[in-house]
């Protein structure tokens, strides 16, 4: 059963199984790393000031949770501390909540400009920058407040299962009974792409010691909770669901849509760093066969789990490639390599959708070539 890397050491690498060298690898990470940094037309990372940074969502014009902290994890695993702390410090500064109900957490939108369009948070956002204050803290050591990674991360996670306690009218971001990360704090519904059971295992280690029961709980909880929403036939995870997997119509019609397609890239990482669970694998398998046989690549729909097209073409194609090829790191299925392939075929997202295909490209490429660590 303990055949990931956090027990071994070694990380998979699939590119090598289809025959890619270390050293093309190495440079098309380098050069996707630029050019979504960089590159003065196709970057998503804007630099503010002499010491602040966001990731900009080009589709929505504005800087979210989800980003900022995606991009920390990025910056971690680049090794490039600069660009954390900038993206860490815009956060703070224009995202933390310092008072009300919400005290302690994180606006989920704010504009470029620093100004909040919303106040409640996105629990995604606060697990993502929690695992990367933990590695930054691992990989650079502890600095001076708030580049004390290690206290904040623990702070957020504080915060994320006791709200109630330290806010009147405060509520937690996971269910204390089913132990299940919340879509929001204030909704009993979840997002199945927002369980992340592999940094729950490192959150139970790393996290305020009478808490750390919680989250060996909730990486259990998670695991489960993810294959009983994927559906049996196709694999298809929904963009929201009820506590008992079933899916919840919140915004439209389509059930596997945007957020769904990061819960094979997840399922994936979790296969890579803890090797745990072959039927999570098989969610996978199901999930490549049916775009696989059904579907042609780069041509997809919104759709309905049992896969069933919207007549609505799916807003990130791109990304639907990338995750599917990151879960071949869950299963040995008859395509798991084809996907592999295919995405090393494919170049980053162009135009002002970039922002999500382009982030899950990079954390897909950075798991299939090995290079996703835990520090």
């Amino acid at each position: 059963m303990h055949n990931g890397a956090f027990y071994t050491g070694i990380y998979p690498n699939l590119f090598e199984e289809i025959g890619i060298t270390k050293e093309e690898v190495d440079k098309r990470i380098e050069k996707t790393f630029h050019t979504m940094f960089f590159d003065p037309e196709e970057r998503i990372y804007f630099e503010k000031g002499e010491t602040l940074g966001y990731m900009l969502d080009t589709g929505n014009n504005d800087a979210r949770t989800e980003g900022m902290s995606y991009g920390m994890m990025m910056a971690v695993q680049m090794d490039r501390k600069d660009i954390f702390d900038r993206l860490w410090l815009f956060s703070k500064t224009y995202m933390y909540q310092s008072s009300g109900k919400f005290k302690g957490y994180f606006a989920w939108s704010v504009s470029t400009e620093g100004k909040k369009n919303a106040e409640g948070p996105a629990p995604d956002g606060e697990e993502y920058f929690a695992m990367a204050l933990f590695f930054a803290s691992k990989r650079w050591g502890d600095g001076k407040e708030p580049f004390d990674y290690d206290k904040q991360a623990r702070e957020i996670l504080k915060h994320c299962l006791h709200q109630d306690e330290y806010v009147s009218e405060g509520s937690p971001m996971w269910n204390p009974a089913n132990y299940y990360i919340k879509f929001v704090p204030d909704a009993e519904f979840s997002d199945p792409s927002y369980h992340l059971p592999h940094f729950y295992e490192l959150f139970a280690i790393r996290a305020a010691e009478e808490d750390r029961e919680f989250w060996k709980k909730a990486t259990e909880a998670s695991r489960n909770y993810i294959k009983l929403s994927c559906h049996p036939l196709t694999g298809m995870a929904p963009e929201y669901a009820e506590y008992d997997g079933t899916p919840k119509r919140l915004f439209h019609d389509g059930q596997f849509y945007s957020d769904a397609y990061r819960v094979a890239m997840n399922i994936g990482l979790e296969a890579a760093w803890f090797g745990e669970d072959d039927s999570l694998g098989e969610c996978v398998c199901r999930l490549q066969t049916f775009f696989s046989e059904h579907t042609k690549l780069l041509e997809y729909h919104n759709y309905l789990l049992d896969g069933r097209a919207l007549d609505q073409p799916a807003l990130h194609p791109v990304a639907i490639v990338a995750a599917n090829a990151a879960g071949s790191l869950a299963t040995k299925g008859k395509y798991h390599l084809q996907w592999v392939k295919d995405f090393w075929d494919m170049p980053l997202r162009r135009g002002e959708r970039r922002y999500y295909d382009n982030c899950l490209y990079f954390f897909s490429l950075l798991m299939l070539a090995g290079k996703y660590r835990i520090y």
